[in-house]
């Protein structure tokens, strides 16, 4: 492996909007112009008079109009530091090469660039060694989806992205001039994206340097975590939630449904079992919409680096996410597949440790953060906190305490779900995987354990 994999790294457009920015000029006409739809459509055929329009518009603020234009995304052969860092836009669309069915071994690595020849020879042969041990694990019958807590932030990511104009215009100033722009292979992939997409959509881009947020991009606080305390913390913490959700959801649902005045919906609601009945007629609706009146909000404490993509998928959710930066390097996880086999055992903490110690030693000779966030596994940990609505919730329970869920995520929504009935009974006993909530849609992937997960899940 050798840094000419780099000169196969990109992003590029691959799909836009077939109207280009026809729609956006027609939806900043069609507000001031008399018209029908189509009509002031047909009017938006000129495409420097378009773009000029749509560059007035959002210098009003109305950035809109702009959502109407879609761009289709694809990164080749990126670090899964750039897929973090973008999958991390909630108002897109993404299809990422799995790591637990995909066998990594030969896909490469990103090689940033050092001002030492020393210091990238270290790197090289570090990398190459995490590779061997990954390919190794593999050969010994350790599944891809724990093996592949060996492989470093630099292993090459493939994926698609679909987002609109607007989203893609906060990304590319996240990525230029915000929290991404101290990664060279960000900022350089967001540079090539706006250069494509300046080309595609001029109106969109015009002036886009000139017109980028003057704020910084994320706040920033100078505590320093008491290292002490965090031995005590449990795997999931309910932090704050809705007080009396089953009353809040069933308001909601009956104010929609029925229109019923407050004091009526009170006495029913008062009675647990109608308030029951309310809230499993919701679940087993099309419209759950009143599931979304309850919030919660977890800290969820030693998540690794690969499970982060599980979580970051679900799009309802404020979830915040430690820089990557900031990751403990001797903080890891380690699957019962490993922790049973005493001679992997060490070897795969060994490789944590190296990597940790050469971290160590990379840093002292003044090699940035921003470098050395290559220079960590994806068995490592962080903690991250999320507050989900009820509706998000059901989803996320139907996927993630599947028995075909990954272990790791698995094992946090049944431990999540432990605390919500703790905190809500009525609501959250019907919550759980899809064949607890109505039937099983993997068909023949199925478990065949349903009857079990049910009394399972039931009991919990």
């Amino acid at each position: 492996m050798t840094t000419e994999f780099n000169t196969n790294s990109k992003a590029i457009i691959i799909g836009l909007t077939d109207t280009g920015e026809k729609i956006p000029a027609a939806s900043g006409r069609i507000s001031t112009q008399p018209g029908t739809a189509l009509e002031i459509l047909e009017l938006s055929k000129d495409a420097q008079k378009n773009a000029n329009l749509i560059s007035k518009v959002t210098r009003s603020g109305h950035n809109s109009t702009v959502e109407h234009t879609v761009f289709n995304l694809a990164f080749q052969n990126v670090s899964v530091l750039v897929e973090q860092f973008v999958i991390e836009f909630r108002l897109a669309s993404f299809t990422v090469k799995s790591r637990r069915y995909v066998d990594f071994a030969k896909l490469g690595y990103y090689v940033p660039h050092f001002e030492s020849k020393a210091i990238h020879d270290k790197y090289m042969s570090h990398m190459d060694y995490l590779y061997k041990e990954y390919e190794a694990f593999i050969e010994a019958g350790v599944p891809k989806e724990d093996a592949r807590f060996l492989l470093p932030y630099s292993l090459y990511s493939n994926f698609y992205c679909t987002l609109n104009a607007r989203e893609m215009i906060n990304m590319l100033y996240a990525m230029i001039y915000g929290r991404g722009a101290d990664f060279a292979e960000i900022k350089a992939l967001g540079e090539s994206l706006l250069e494509q997409a300046r080309r595609l959509t001029p109106g969109i881009f015009t002036d886009f340097e000139n017109r980028r947020p003057t704020v910084q991009d994320i706040p920033k606080f100078n505590y320093k975590p008491d290292l002490d305390l965090i031995k005590d913390e449990a795997p999931v913490e309910l932090l704050s939630y809705t007080p009396n959700a089953s009353k809040v959801i069933a308001r909601a649902a009956l104010i929609e449904s029925c229109n019923l005045p407050t004091a009526q919906i009170e006495k029913i609601t008062d009675d647990e079992n109608e308030c029951a009945s309310i809230i499993k007629t919701v679940i087993n609706s099309k419209r759950q919409r009143p599931l979304e009146a309850a919030t919660f909000t977890f800290r969820i404490n030693n998540v690794s680096l690969s499970c982060l993509t599980h979580f970051a998928r679900h799009r309802i959710q404020s979830i915040g996410i430690p820089s990557l930066t900031l990751t403990d390097r001797r903080r890891h996880i380690l699957p019962e597949t490993i922790a049973t086999k005493p001679g992997l055992k060490e070897r795969y903490c060994d490789a944590f440790t190296k990597t940790a110690d050469l971290y160590d030693e990379l840093k002292k000779t003044g090699v940035c953060d921003e470098l050395l966030a290559y220079l960590q596994l994806s068995g490592n940990t962080v903690d991250i906190v999320t507050t989900i609505n009820g509706r998000e919730l059901l989803l996320f329970m139907k996927l993630r305490s599947c028995n075909r869920a990954q272990w790791e995520i698995r094992d946090f929504a049944i431990d999540m779900l432990k605390k919500l009935r703790e905190a809500d009974k009525t609501v959250f006993k019907f919550y759980g995987p899809s064949c607890y909530v109505s039937k099983c849609p993997e068909g023949p992937l199925t478990c065949g354990k349903a009857a079990e997960v049910i009394e399972t899940i039931k009991n919990l």
